[in-house]
């Protein structure tokens, strides 16, 4: 399972990095590990996190046709 988290404006690198780990420990207390984050041009942030508990894979089968 997948979570996205939007990180605010935040216009100073250092503060964006503050602003991304802190949603990063949050998540990971969570269950979630981050996979991947994207910083817009608008100076927010996306985070992109998947649970890591066995409990996100399912055993069923899942048709694409």
């Amino acid at each position: 399972m997948y979570k996205t988290v939007e990180i605010g404006y935040h216009p100073k690198a250092g503060d964006m990095a503050a602003a991304i780990e802190r949603a990063a420990n949050e998540l990971a207390a969570q269950g979630y590990r981050v996979v991947s984050f994207s910083v817009t041009g608008s100076a927010k942030a996306i985070v992109l996190a998947e649970k890591e508990s066995d409990d996100a894979h399912s055993e069923e089968a899942i048709d694409h046709e």
